[in-house]
This record gives C-alpha cells, structure tokens and sequence, in this order.
C-alpha cells in the first residue's frame, strides 16, 4: 500500500495519540509506538471522505459552487457518512456534543467552534479543483456540527492551505494567506511553556499551521506539533494533513500508521487515495 495520498491527518493522529492526556513540552523521539492508536481523528477524516466521494459523484462540479441543491447533496452526505462511521466505531474518543448529535438522525448542528471542523476537513483541500470549491467544500463539511464562524473558518483555512500547497505555494506565501485569518506571529519556542489544552479552532490551527511552517520535513512537522501539549492527536492531525501536501510522507511510517488501522479503515484509506489519485 505504498504511495496512498491522503493519509497525513491519519499519522498524525495515531503519532498524537499516546500524548493527548500526556503531554510532553519536548520533540518526541519515535513517531508511532505501542502505545499509539486512531482516534476519533481519523475516523472522522475518512468519513468526511467516504460521503464526500459519494456525493461528488452525484452533482455537476463545474455548477457546485452555485448550485443550492447541490450543496445541500454534499453536506447531506457528509452527515449521513459521519453517523454511519461513529456507528462503526462509537469509542473512538469523540466529544459528547458530537456523539449525541452522531446519535440522533435528525438532529440540526449544534454550533460548535470547536478543533473537529479542522482535523476531519482533509479530503477537501485534495479533492477540490480551485481555491473557492476547496473552501466551499470544507464549508458544507463543517456546518453539518461545526456552524459556528469559527468552527467553518477553521475547516476553510485547513483546506485552503492543502490546496495551495498542492498547488506548490511556498511557505512564505501560505504564511501571507493564513495571516489574513489567524495571528500566526509567533513561534513554538515563544507559546510552548504556556500551552495549554485547548479544542478551539482559535486556540489550536493557528498552533498546528504553525508548526507546519516551522518543519523541516514531514516527521519534524509531527514531532513539533506535538511538543507544544495540548490537545496533540488533533493538532499533530491537521498539521501533517498540511505536511502531506508539501513533504514526502516517509514509506516506513506510513507503513507503521496504516498497521495502526482495522480493516474497514485501512480499506477506507485505500479507497480515499485510488479516487484521489485517479482525478489528477
């Protein structure tokens, strides 16, 4: 299963894991151990995919960004494809507005500002054709829970940046784009001994992006964003999700992720990556 796209939001998470009620202040050594697992994280990612892929196959592209309907197919989806995975896998470590919304098949979004609008947002900085479909797609992606402007900004800004660094934006460029949304004047080094757990969108992507602009290569990009504490498997998500598209994923720990996985989701994962891969 070598060269899958689409797995950076997934190793991050399983790498973020053993620290998330641990927090360390320091790099890690070895991304992925015995203790590491998947989280709600990636469970979330995939499923965003799996109704994404689906209803994309419904709608005319070219009209989406215009088209009421359509949308409105799309975040339909999304939501049905969030539930059935929460079924599948109800301990996963979600949030208990979340899981009660997950639980009731007609319940509306309950508003959340919260970091999951950001972390399962991924396939839609891959999937989208243009900057405006990847934010509107990480838009319908978000307001099925996370309808409040921050939990949509969140979602929106992590699927721009995958997008333009798919695009091959520089860091520098991409630090320009973000900074129209969030303050991201500050370094790891300056916030790290004063980081604390917080499941915002406001107070954990700015975090992660920054980490992300700070890495060398994919693994430092993880390992930093883990140093800083906080809410780790999600922060280490969304910025390996940016990584990804900037940095090659190292084929052994891919390899170590993906071992992390059931069947279901490794399967999943496979299938996410061959739709990616065929529409380039």
């Amino acid at each position: 299963m070598a060269g899958l796209v689409m797995v950076g939001a997934m190793i991050g998470d399983i790498a973020g894991s053993e620290y998330e009620w641990a927090n360390i202040k320091h790099m890690p050594g070895e991304l992925i151990t015995a203790r590491s697992r998947f989280t709600d994280d990636t469970v979330l990612t995939y499923a965003v995919a799996a109704g994404m892929m689906e209803a994309l196959g419904k709608v005319v592209r070219p009209g989406l960004c215009s088209d009421p309907a359509a949308q409105a197919l799309v975040r339909d989806a999304v939501a049905a494809g969030l539930r059935s995975f929460y079924r599948r896998y109800p301990q996963a470590g979600y949030g208990r507005a979340f899981s009660a919304w997950a639980q009731s098949p007609d319940a509306p979004p309950y508003g959340s500002w919260g970091n999951g609008s950001a972390m399962r947002v991924s396939f839609a900085g891959w999937a989208a054709r243009s900057l405006a479909e990847a934010r509107l797609l990480a838009r319908l992606s978000a307001e099925v829970t996370h309808n409040h402007p921050s939990g949509i900004k969140g979602a929106q800004v992590v699927a721009a940046a995958i997008f333009l660094l798919r695009q091959g934006c520089a860091k520098e460029e991409l630090r320009s784009y973000v900074a129209d949304y969030y303050d991201i004047s500050f370094t790891l080094a300056e916030i790290r001994p004063h980081y604390t757990f917080d499941v915002s969108c406001e107070g954990s992507v700015p975090q992660a992006i920054v980490a992300f602009l700070e890495g060398r290569d994919f693994e430092e990009v993880v390992k930093l964003a883990i140093s800083i504490g906080g809410d780790s498997d999600t922060i280490a998500a969304i910025a390996a999700s940016l990584a990804e598209a900037h940095y090659p994923v190292p084929p052994a720990l891919a390899q170590r992720a993906l071992a992390k996985l059931d069947n279901f989701l490794r399967e999943t994962a496979v299938a996410v990556s061959a739709y990616l891969q065929s529409r380039r």
